[in-house]
């Protein structure tokens, strides 16, 4: 019992390693796929963030471009020329992303081209402009002086520079869209360019698409300009038709593309307040399919935002409300895996627990048995030397006490080979080595031939056999071994012998009934029984240790379990029967067969 313990707790503890161990791959391998399963997401972000990026400054470009080639003098309501005017391009086609169009001067004078003068009012209303569209300019311009400092306005921008008297060329169009894009390049100290992330690439990369795609329009507008310039006369430079290039950024919560320029040689601001909420859900809406959740954040100089998430034309961040990346799940085939893993590992564990369980239990009976039977030789053999020295040494001198002796030995003799037969008969239906080959044959004539046998058994036993076979049964036919059948009732008249021979009824009888396709032998005795506790081992092989052998009837627990595998290999059973329960009662069940059909089988 002892060393069982030792071993029940040294499985433990290498299953509670087992187990710590799986614990640790599990959780281990569950991180790792959740943050592989992470970084996929974050991968899936970041790639839709460069294309929502990509095609937002796509169609930013073009607006952009747009303002920047606006001409200085279309901020003017209408243009005289020789003997005609012409009104400014921005009341023809405004855009519909921005809300007012203004100028201010150095001294602070505001104006609009869609807010004409006294003098213009008439010619611009109603044929270019509408009193409800004058009055919302006039709105926003009033406004716009209230928020906007025009001193913030020129500290924002660089001083312009002296165009030449001719429109500007298609190179210089593009060095001062290059840089009208300030920040987007940016070199290191030394000469040297400074390390750039992918981020950075990519934002250099579409600061260039705004750049050409503003350069080609700017070069597009000059070389219409070309023409006008000779047709508007000498009271009009060139370079009053020439676009410059727009600057983007906030101020007090508003976003403004403007640039400084030299009108009638006065330094003024030219520019255009963008209807953020429409230009807001205009590009949201570009990208609702790639980022359905993303939002727009106004980016200021001084936040330093991540260049992979913002905008190359305007100063705006692109933030893609993606749910937390912490709460994504291993992928399925992880769990999967790890299921089965767990899965194979549970039904190791409980084979090795019922391998092991089996191990001990048959350590046990091995143990149980060498015991009982060490114990079951033991009296017998001490009975043969003794009896045996006795006889040699002539200490028997009485006829009849030589006798009881000589048949004390042919007993203990015959307990002994009973004994012996039924491990060796038990053993070879362990190893399935018994050949025995049934027969068909009449239940009386079977009986005949072992009656006689039994009879003189159960004398030596102290029993009185009587049998009890109903004429109309005795010539059914079964399907049996005789000798496994006489074993089989030899085990129970021994039994009978160990606990009913000393009753006052000491009688065992064999009778037989039939039930349907069976044929039942029926053995009673009129002993003490068998108690319901003892009757769920009894056919349990090994069942009696050596304490309960020696306080209790002889014998090793062994004959009980060796008749039921006898009768179960001729198709048979063999049962307790606990209706009855003054002694006990053992039913043998056989196969009834046809006469016509019956020969050995």
């Amino acid at each position: 019992m002892k060393s069982t313990g030792l071993i029940w707790i040294g499985f433990a503890l290498c299953l509670a390693l087992v187990v710590g161990a799986m614990a640790w791959l599990t959780a281990t391998t569950m991180r790792l796929g959740k943050a592989e399963a992470a970084a996929r997401t974050e991968a899936a972000l970041e790639e839709n963030v460069r294309l929502a990026l990509w095609r937002m400054d796509s169609a930013l470009a073009p607006v952009l471009a747009q303002e920047s080639a606006q001409p200085i003098l279309s901020y003017r309501t209408f243009v005289s020329t020789q003997g005609s005017v012409i009104p400014s391009p921005l009341l023809a086609a405004p855009s519909p992303l921005v809300t007012v169009h203004f100028q201010v001067s150095a001294d602070g004078k505001w104006s609009s081209p869609e807010i004409p003068g006294t003098r213009e009012f008439a010619l611009a209303v109603p044929d270019f402009l509408s009193q409800q569209r004058v009055d919302e300019v006039a709105k926003w311009m009033e406004q716009l002086r209230h928020d906007v400092s025009p001193g913030d306005l020129f500290a924002r921008l660089p001083e312009p520079a002296a165009l030449p008297d001719t429109v500007a060329t298609e190179s210089m169009l593009a060095q001062d869209a290059a840089s009208s894009r300030g920040g987007m390049g940016g070199g290191a100290e030394g000469g040297r360019s400074a390390p750039m992330s992918r981020g950075g690439m990519e934002f250099r990369q579409r600061g260039a698409i705004v750049s050409n795609t503003e350069t080609l329009t700017r070069s597009q507008v000059a070389t219409q300009n070309r023409a006008m310039a000779s047709f508007v006369g000498p009271q009009i430079q060139p370079s009053d038709l020439a676009g410059v290039p727009m600057t983007a950024f906030w101020i007090d919560g508003q976003l403004l593309l403007a640039r400084r320029v030299l009108v009638d040689g006065s330094d003024c601001i030219q520019g255009a307040v963008v209807d953020w909420p429409e230009t807001d859900s205009w590009l949201l809406g570009l990208v609702a399919d790639l980022l359905p959740e993303a939002r727009l954040q106004p980016a200021s100089d001084s936040s330093s935002p991540r260049e992979s998430r913002r905008l190359a034309a305007i100063p705006v961040c692109l933030e893609p409300g993606c749910p937390s990346l912490e709460t994504t799940p291993a992928p399925a085939p992880i769990r999967v895996s790890l299921a089965a893993a767990w899965l194979g590992a549970a039904l190791a564990m409980v084979a090795v627990a019922i391998l092991l369980r089996g191990v001990l239990q048959l350590s046990e009976r091995r143990a149980t048995f060498v015991s009982a039977v060490t114990h079951e030789l033991r009296t017998p053999l001490t009975t043969f030397r003794m009896y045996t020295e006795m006889l040699t040494e002539g200490m028997v001198t009485g006829e009849d006490k030589r006798q009881e002796y000589l048949e004390t030995l042919g007993r203990e003799a015959s307990r002994l080979t009973h004994l012996v037969e039924n491990v060796l008969a038990y053993a070879r239906l362990e190893r399935n080595c018994s050949h025995r080959q049934m027969e068909s044959l009449a239940l009386a004539e079977m009986l005949d031939g072992m009656v006689g046998r039994l009879s003189t058994y159960a004398e030596q036993a102290g029993l009185e056999l009587l049998v009890e076979i109903d004429d109309g049964i005795a010539d059914t036919w079964v399907l049996a071994h005789p000798s496994s059948v006489e074993q089989i009732l030899v085990n129970l008249i021994d039994n009978a012998g160990k606990y009913a021979a000393k009753g006052a009824d000491r009688r065992i009888h064999l009778t037989a009934r039939r039930d349907g396709r069976r044929m039942e032998l029926v053995l009673r005795d009129h002993g003490p029984g068998i108690r319901p506790e003892q009757a769920r081992q009894i056919f349990r092989p090994f069942s009696k240790s050596a304490s309960e052998a020696a306080h209790s009837a002889p014998g090793v627990g062994l004959g009980l379990a060796l008749s039921r595998r006898l009768a179960r290999s001729m198709q048979g059973e063999l049962s307790l029967d606990s209706a009855v329960t003054d002694g006990a009662c053992f039913s043998l069940s056989l196969r009834v067969v046809n006469r016509e059909a019956s020969g050995t089988r």
